[in-house]
């Protein structure tokens, strides 16, 4: 079945109230044949604050095997990431994994990206920190800059590597110092966030609840974003970014000078 004529038939299956994003996009782009990975992308994109409704899942689902047989690493990557994330379907490490796997020996950057995250958390796979650091370290060095802060990671808890939160703390400036535009909606917040806390605790760096309480204003703003957009599983670090505030404020009305301004009448 040609792509418009499949659009067709989601298009009338659709619930336009719960995907209003998704149905208006398909209005628009009923007479298209755009590539099966252009039109599953697009529709992964949609209504990201919103549980997707099965039969767009499975429509996007059989968009990227599609373009997955015409083999494209990214569409591996990404239908990876839809059963990681569990959108439109019960979440599903095993399939995210099967697909980043394939993806990855590939060369695909994004998937050994995600497969580090696998290893490293132990998503239906043993936790392997050697393994995590091997795939991280493939993006680190293409410039993935999550990739790069989650080396700071291992270094900053001494996983594989030798714990040297000086290291770490270089790593999560380094980060910053790369930071792109496209890199930001994804990487500013977490990096702030852990620079915040090596400021906050002397981690690393010196102790200087100053420029604590500033990057954690930073990673709440950017947090903040990556929530609203979808990322429901950063809204532990947007609270600990809220929260990190009030303890860096604190620190500084601690050093106050404790004298009362006394005047005459």
């Amino acid at each position: 079945m040609k792509n418009n004529n499949r659009i067709n038939y989601i298009r009338l299956e659709l619930d336009p109230e719960q995907s209003p994003e998704a149905a208006a996009f398909l209005e628009q782009h009923i007479e298209d044949e755009a590539p099966s990975f252009d039109l599953a992308t697009a529709l992964f994109q949609c209504d990201k604050t919103k549980d997707m409704q099965r039969v767009l899942f499975d429509f996007i689902v059989d968009l990227y095997k599609d373009a997955i047989a015409a083999g494209n690493t990214d569409a591996m990557n990404d239908l990876g990431a839809l059963y990681y994330d569990g959108r439109g379907c019960e979440q599903d490490f095993t399939k995210a994994v099967y697909y980043y796997d394939m993806a990855a020996k590939l060369g695909n950057r994004q998937a050994q990206e995600n497969l580090g995250y696998c290893y490293y958390y132990g998503r239906n796979v043993p936790v392997d920190y050697e393994k995590a650091f091997h795939y991280f370290a493939l993006g680190a060095f293409d410039g993935h800059l999550v990739s790069l802060y989650k080396i700071g990671d291992m270094y900053q808890n001494g996983y594989y590597v030798e714990k040297n939160p000086t290291e770490a703390f270089h790593i999560y400036e380094r980060c910053i110092e790369m930071m792109t535009d496209e890199a930001a909606p994804v990487a500013a917040g977490p990096v702030f966030l852990r620079l915040a806390n090596c400021f906050l605790d002397g981690n690393g760096i010196e102790e200087n609840a100053k420029n604590a309480l500033v990057c954690f204003q930073k990673a709440e703003t950017w947090l903040y974003d990556m929530v609203a957009d979808g990322n429901v599983m950063y809204k532990k670090s947007l609270q600990a970014s809220v929260e990190g505030q009030a303890k860096a404020r604190a620190k500084l009305a601690d050093a106050l000078p404790k004298q009362e301004w006394r005047h005459d009448d």
